[in-house]
C-alpha cells in the first residue's frame, strides 16, 4: 500500500516536523499521555492546536500551563471529560472543531488522535469472578466503545481532503497479543482495540492508523499491576523488573512514537511495540 505523504516541517516553537495540525491527546494528565502531550509540541507548526483530555482538570491545567510557557505560538485547550459518557464525547469534538485553525489562511496539513486513555479493570479477579454484566460492559465502555465512537466521530468531523494526513494512534500492549492470568478485561480490551483499529485501517486507506504498545512503563497503572494483581507470578515479575530498573520511563517511550510517525513509514494498522526495531 503507498505510504500517506506526510507534511513538512514549519516554523513554530520547536524544528516544526509535524506540520501545522491538530491533536487530540487523551489520558493526557499522566503517564504516557503527558509525556507525548510534552513530545508533540514542540514538533508542531505555528498555528497548531493540541487539546489535552483527560478527567482529572488540576493536572490537565498544570500540563497546559507548562506547554504554553514553552510553545507560546501552539493553540492550548485543556478539557476534564469522561469520555465513557455520549456527554463527554460531545464536549471533546464541540472542543476540537473550535481549536482546529481556520481555513484558506491557515489550512489544517495534519489531523492526529492519540488513544491513550484506558484503565486496568479489576486485576484481582480471575476469569470465572466476573459475573456482572454490568461491570464488564462499564470497563469496555471506557477502554474499547469510547475509543471507536471518539475516533469515528473526528474522522467525520474532519474528512479527507487534498493536504490533509490524518493520522491515529491506538495505544496498545503486549496484552492484546499475550494473555496475563487475571488480567482478562485489560488483555480483552486491548486485543479488541488492535483488531478495531486493523478494520479502520482496511476500511479507511488514506488513514494512517498505529497500534502502538509503549512496553512495561513505570508509571502508577504498573505500580496497581505490582500490588493488586490476582497472580501471584505476574506480581513477582513486575516487582522485579522494577526492582532491575527494567521499566521504561515515559518519556524515553514517547520519543519512540514521535519517531515513527515523523517517519511515518509503518504499516497501516500495524501492531509496534517500543522493543521491534
Amino acid at each position: 500500500m503507498a505510504e500517506a505523504p506526510g507534511p513538512g516541517p514549519g516554523p513554530g516553537c520547536g524544528p516544526g516536523g509535524l506540520g501545522r495540525a491538530l491533536c487530540v491527546v487523551t489520558g493526557a494528565s499522566r503517564g504516557l499521555g503527558r509525556s507525548v502531550a510534552l513530545a508533540l509540541a514542540p514538533r508542531l507548526a505555528g498555528g497548531s492546536a493540541l487539546l489535552l483530555v483527560a478527567r482529572s482538570a488540576a493536572a490537565l491545567g498544570r500540563l497546559e500551563g507548562e506547554l504554553a510557557a514553552a510553545c507560546p505560538a501552539l493553540r492550548l485547550r485543556s478539557l476534564p471529560a469522561d469520555l465513557a459518557s455520549e456527554d463527554g464525547l460531545r464536549r471533546l469534538l464541540r472542543a476540537a472543531r473550535a481549536l482546529a485553525p481556520p481555513p484558506p489562511a491557515a489550512r489544517l496539513q495534519r489531523l492526529l488522535l492519540v488513544n491513550n486513555a484506558g484503565s486496568l479493570g479489576d486485576i484481582s479477579k480471575a476469569f470465572v469472578d466476573f459475573t456482572s454484566p454490568a461491570e464488564v460492559n462499564s470497563y469496555l465502555m471506557l477502554n474499547v466503545t469510547s475509543a471507536l465512537c471518539l475516533t469515528s466521530s473526528l474522522l467525520k468531523a474532519f474528512p479527507a481532503e487534498p493536504g490533509l494526513c490524518r493520522m491515529v494512534v491506538n495505544i496498545s500492549s503486549l496484552c492484546a497479543l499475550k494473555p496475563f492470568k487475571s488480567w482478562t478485561l485489560y488483555c480483552t480490551g486491548k486485543a479488541a482495540r488492535d483488531m478495531m483499529f486493523r478494520v479502520l485501517a482496511a476500511e479507511e486507506p488514506d488513514v494512517r492508523v498505529l497500534n502502538y504498545a509503549p512496553g512495561p512503563l513505570d508509571t502508577d497503572m504498573q505500580e496497581l499491576a505490582r500490588t493488586k494483581s490476582g497472580d501471584l507470578e505476574l506480581r513477582e515479575q513486575f516487582l522485579l523488573m522494577k526492582q532491575k530498573g527494567q521499566l521504561l520511563d515515559c518519556d524515553v517511550s514517547s520519543q519512540k512514537l514521535l519517531r515513527l510517525l515523523l517517519e511515518n513509514t509503518f504499516e497501516s494498522g500495524a501492531h509496534v511495540d517500543f522493543y521491534d526495531p
